[in-house]
């Protein structure tokens, strides 16, 4: 095994774990905004609204992500619509708003998903009881159903992270400078084939380790505020 190029690449590593994990959380970010969008619409008396919802959820869970993020990267400049730069991330800003935006459509039909049917296993008599008390339809879902919706499916939007954490690893083929693009960029420069993919498991191994650890504690304090 020859470990050699981590003192000269070790930056390649760091910068593309940063990236990484902000791209993971911008997605998850966004995602659970559309996903509750979605689920509320999903849920809704509405046709129009259910089918909107459902047509949507289709569709994105029917298709493969690498098409998705072709489609958008390559789709919205066509249509006219260009994606703005984030500075601190130089030239390619551009590429990371278009990623952002990519896995968080894919992110938001999953997410909607599971918040539906959070807030479906929460007990109708809590409705109930908030509309007998005089609250609306909308604030008792904002401040009654919704917050124990969450509570409840809390581990699974923490799996949609750690997967998220892994599947963003696709959008290297557009150029955003993730863990998976810069340990293809020291495999190119060394020509080491191998170990630098190893390096890029490990690190994308402690970041899902250390955050299925976090969530487990989350998960335990908030049982014991039950």
């Amino acid at each position: 095994m020859n470990f050699s190029f981590l003192p000269k690449y070790y930056p390649f590593f760091i910068v593309g774990a940063k990236n990484t994990v902000l791209l993971a959380f911008f997605t998850v970010a966004l995602g659970v905004v559309l996903g509750v969008l979605l689920a509320l619409m999903k849920i809704s008396k509405n046709k129009l609204f259910n089918f909107i919802s459902t047509l949507y959820i289709e569709i994105i869970r029917g298709t493969p992500l690498l098409v998705q993020i072709f489609i958008i990267y390559y789709g919205l400049p066509i249509m006219g619509i260009n994606f703005p730069s984030i500075s601190f991330l130089g030239s390619n800003g551009e590429e990371f708003v278009a990623g952002i935006i990519a896995l968080s459509i894919n992110s938001g039909a999953y997410v909607a998903e599971i918040i539906r049917a959070g807030i479906q296993a929460v007990d109708k008599g809590q409705m109930e009881a908030a509309r007998s008390l005089g609250l609306p339809y909308g604030s008792a879902m904002r401040y009654i159903i919704i917050p124990q919706a969450f509570k409840n499916i809390l581990p699974a939007l923490g799996n949609e992270f750690i997967v998220i954490i892994k599947e963003s690893s696709i959008v290297s083929v557009i150029g955003i400078h993730e863990l998976m693009y810069n340990a293809n960029t020291v495999r190119g420069n060394t020509f080491i084939p191998l170990e630098p993919l190893i390096v890029a498991a490990a690190i994308y191994f402690v970041l899902t380790f250390s955050l299925s650890k976090l969530l487990g504690i989350a998960e335990r304090r908030m049982k014991v505020s039950d």
